[in-house]
């Protein structure tokens, strides 16, 4: 409604416009013939004139014009038949010439002075506009009946161009209306046509296929994380159900160890998630510059004093990135308990600069990964055999946090073989200044 409405004022202001123009500049052009044709009439006279002869005013005269020759004084010396007894005229547009024969009284007046043996002469002829202004209100009639029809046609093509434009987006509008949380596996059909209505259907359909594999993922991650809290859960109502079964078969300082150690499991699981949901949320403390080295060592002291491992931070040098310091924590400590966890002696850490940013390695003498597998761990709840089992202490999130934090820092995260023959963890984070964006 708004382009049809819009299009029938640009263009009834058009045609206005125009047919306004178009109107004068016919009346100019026809009076411009007029006025030439009583130029030549009085150049006739005048020459007749000027060689000594009488001008016959009379001859060859049409109805809707009139002669007049003046003597120096203004006073009539001869004059056509309709115009006999009357004064002379002046140059101009007479508006009552009173001449019988002439449908009008509009008159376009041309005057011409010529030197004779009588004295000076001026020859006036008049030519009447009756011609110009039917022409004029003919056209003028013409218009005022046409341009209200050619609005209606403009309106009219420009409806139906627009409703066709837009009928595809109504169609795309109510398919994609018509899909739901569970058939986000349909697609809309994409038009065969190269323009913005094509790319429209195109972005829909990434949307949705956009939306379809976050479903997937979140359905499988709740499914997960709800498998991951059923085993800690069943082992404590499986031990609570033994001991009440038989009370004096069990101690309760047993009961109580293993309620504790999976009640620590359920504790660490719930923080990995409530971790993970943050990130996805967005929900971030703010950046700032932080020592990589300082949380390195202070990882490495910590596993001296937990894990039954040497620890080597010989290779580990100053560097800062730009991020926030609790999530960095949190990824040097689950590569810690990651590497110590799989290790068989020996966990080394690693921080250098490579002249683009800060490239931190930790490194253990453990079983390795897979090259088949070392981008699978990354996913959540993933393990790959029994070495890296769930009785080892891990949940399946330590990675996928490691890779979610470090993405989200702009670095890149990678497996590798290690040079003591196990795992090398390599992280890379650009350099210590603020990102765009950043205060």
């Amino acid at each position: 409604m708004r382009t049809t409405a819009a299009a029938v004022v640009v263009v009834g202001i058009a045609l206005i416009l125009a047919s306004v123009a178009m109107v004068r500049l016919l009346d100019r052009s026809l009076a411009s013939n007029v006025r030439t044709l009583a130029e030549d009439r009085a150049e006739l006279a005048a020459a007749s004139l000027r060689a000594g002869q009488d001008a016959d005013l009379n001859e060859g005269q049409a109805d809707d014009e009139f002669a007049q020759i003046l003597d120096a004084g203004g006073s009539v010396v001869d004059a056509s038949l309709n115009v006999r007894g009357r004064p002379g005229f002046s140059q101009g547009v007479v508006v009552d010439a009173g001449v019988p024969s002439a449908p009008t009284a509009d008159f376009l007046v041309f005057a011409k002075t010529v030197s004779t043996d009588a004295g000076t002469r001026t020859v006036i002829v008049g030519k009447s506009l009756e011609d110009v202004h039917e022409a004029t209100g003919t056209a003028a009639r013409l218009l005022v009946a046409g341009v209200p029809i050619l609005l209606l046609v403009v309106g009219a093509v420009t409806w139906w161009i627009t409703g066709r434009a837009l009928r595809p987006v109504e169609t795309m509008r109510a398919e994609v209306e018509s899909i739901s949380a569970g058939e986000l596996a349909r697609r809309i059909e994409e038009p065969s046509s190269r323009d913005e209505i094509a790319r429209l259907a195109a972005t829909l359909n990434r949307m949705l296929a956009r939306l379809e594999a976050a479903q997937l993922r979140q359905r499988r991650f709740v499914a997960d994380a709800a498998h991951e809290l059923r085993s800690p859960v069943a082992a404590i109502r499986q031990h609570a159900e033994v001991s009440i079964a038989h009370p004096d078969a069990s101690q309760p300082a047993e009961l109580a160890g293993v309620v504790l150690q999976e009640g620590l499991r359920l504790q660490r699981l719930a923080d990995d998630l409530l971790f993970l949901a943050r990130l996805d949320e967005g929900a971030r403390s703010a950046s700032e510059q932080v020592d990589l080295d300082d949380l390195i060592l202070a990882e490495a002291a910590r596993l001296r004093s937990t894990a039954d491992v040497r620890v080597d931070t010989t290779d580990v040098a100053p560097g800062r990135v730009w991020g926030r310091q609790d999530e960095l924590t949190r990824v040097v400590g689950n590569l810690a308990d990651n590497a110590a966890r799989h290790a068989r002696t020996t966990v080394a850490f690693g921080l250098s600069d490579d002249g683009r940013g800060a490239v931190l390695t930790v490194d253990d003498d453990g079983p390795g990964v897979a090259p088949q597998d070392r981008d699978r761990v990354f996913e959540r709840f993933v393990r790959l055999d029994d070495a890296r089992a769930q009785d080892d202490g891990g949940s399946g999130l330590g990675l996928a946090i490691v890779r979610d934090v470090t993405t989200a820092h702009g670095g890149t995260v990678e497996l590798a073989e290690g040079p003591m023959g196990g795992t090398r963890a390599r992280l890379m984070f650009p350099a210590a200044a603020a990102p765009a964006g950043e205060p």
